[in-house]
């Protein structure tokens, strides 16, 4: 997927009423920053805007495309916005540097980065990669699923060369300038790949040493997690979810009906791809295995020490 990014202007899509309503009054603003613009990766929220879910729960519910997908957790920390669409990964780090936010809820409960070579290429298995050039956009969290990985095939940093390759992932593949490539996602690179003709395989982080982690989650400012409006958000999800892999295909002409330019090749391979990937209760948490993704991050030295687990995860009652 083209990690280009442009400023897209947000509209309020309108809320619709799920049969009939007996609520007297307004339905409650709540404004949730997407980390990117919209994609497949969110149709459990535009699924339980478009079909009436938020509404059905009195909420009017606007999403946001960022300009700078780092910035909406530190928009939501800082009281700019209700909600932040944000990676399990970088909460830790977050939780970390103090920044008052907590989880309260998962939208993709599965990695998606994964370690991309060409499928018809000389690159058969990881331990093959000793030598060779590996492209990457970020540096750090990536650098520590690659070390991983490697290191789970006894390759290690220092046999490989790292070229940032900045956002062109799969076209740096494709065209030789690198033999593997890191940060794709399983869900958009591959397909993208596959489109243009250049077939990929992926080695998945999760399969490979790498604790499995969530990555989309709902995170709000520390101090606002009694907020009434949450928990009804969350119920509106989960519904917006059964009906998402209910009803996979009505779901997509309501998703391309409020985003007509993503009815193309690449996002309707995608929109397949992710839907076994959504968190089906939204709301739960695992709190081991955010405790052994924590323990993780500290011996990749992404983080000096994690703080206590709930002071930036919950469960919403």
């Amino acid at each position: 997927m083209s990690r280009l990014k442009s400023m897209i202007t947000a509209t309020a899509l309108g809320a619709i009423v799920l049969g009939t309503s007996s609520t007297a009054f307004a339905a409650d603003k709540l404004v949730i920053l997407l980390d990117w613009f919209v994609n497949p990766d969110h149709a459990p929220l535009i699924v339980a805007k478009e079909k009436g879910f938020f509404a059905k729960h009195d909420l009017d519910v606007e999403l946001i495309e960022p300009s700078d997908p780092s910035a909406p957790p530190r928009l939501v920390a800082a009281g700019q916005g209700d909600v932040a669409v944000n990676y399990q990964p970088q909460l830790h780090v977050q939780a970390a540097e103090g920044l008052p936010l907590t989880r309260i809820g998962t939208l993709v409960a599965t990695p998606l980065n994964s370690l991309i070579v060409l499928k018809d290429g000389p690159i058969k298995e990881i331990a093959d990669l000793k030598g060779k050039k590996i492209g990457y956009s970020l540096a750090g969290f990536e650098d520590a699923l690659l070390g991983t990985m490697l290191g789970n095939h006894g390759v290690s940093m220092d046999d490989v060369e790292l070229i940032n390759v900045n956002f062109s992932l799969s076209p740096s593949l494709y065209s030789g300038q690198v033999d593997a490539i890191i940060g794709g996602y399983r869900n958009f690179e591959l397909n993208q790949m596959e489109i243009e003709g250049k077939p990929g395989k992926a080695f998945y982080v999760e399969e490979e040493g790498v604790p499995p982690y969530d990555e989309l989650i709902l995170t709000v400012r520390n101090d606002k997690i009694d907020d009434p409006r949450f928990a009804r958000m969350l119920a509106a999800l989960e519904e917006g979810v059964q009906y998402l892999i209910n009803h996979p295909d009505d779901s997509w002409k309501a998703f391309i009906a409020a985003y007509p330019n993503l009815d193309d090749e690449l996002n309707i391979k995608a929109w397949a791809d992710t839907l076994p990937r959504f968190a089906l209760r939204p709301a739960a948490l695992d709190k081991a295995r955010y405790a052994r993704f924590a323990d993780y991050m500290v011996k990749q030295g992404l983080i000096k020490e994690s703080p206590a687990l709930e002071t930036y995860a919950t469960v919403i009652e």
